[in-house]
């Protein structure tokens, strides 16, 4: 290997670290803001509109369950060799989040109606990332 391709190969190594590291980071914030947001909404959101509270519930469940299952992925990946599709399902993951939840929980307070058309991306974020798992999983496991 000449010294321009392994100076590129480190270059893709390191902003492959920052990058699982960054997604990483996210899990932690992401998991102690379903832990908060949870206990708030259980407590403190009582006195939301029901269809409030159901919506944001739906968004936190979601974001509970797919919080996990990016922390798997990155987890299986770190332990992978390498893996695009295990890297592209974690992104998809983080997407989805996102995308699903985060338009959620903003148009639940600020009634922003037209940012909901962002909901069916992060819907179909997290079934492809599911299917990437399950093509994974077929291949490599």
């Amino acid at each position: 290997m000449n010294s321009t391709n392994m100076i590129k190969q480190q270059v893709k190594s390191k902003s492959s670290t920052v990058l699982l590291k960054t997604m990483m980071i996210f899990v932690g914030i992401s998991g102690c803001f379903s832990v908060l947001f949870g206990a708030w909404l259980a407590h403190g959101g009582q006195a939301l509109p029901v269809k409030v509270q159901s919506s944001l519930a739906t968004a936190l469940q979601y974001q509970f369950f797919h919080t996990l299952a990016l922390f798997s992925t990155l987890v299986w990946l770190k332990t992978a060799k390498s893996s695009k599709v295990l890297l592209s399902a974690c992104i998809a993951f983080v997407i989805g989040i996102l995308c699903f939840c985060g338009v959620i929980y903003i148009k639940s307070f600020f009634e922003l109606a037209v940012i909901g058309k962002l909901t069916p991306f992060g819907g179909i974020a997290f079934a492809l990332a599911w299917l990437l798992l399950a093509f994974e999983g077929k291949n490599n496991f």
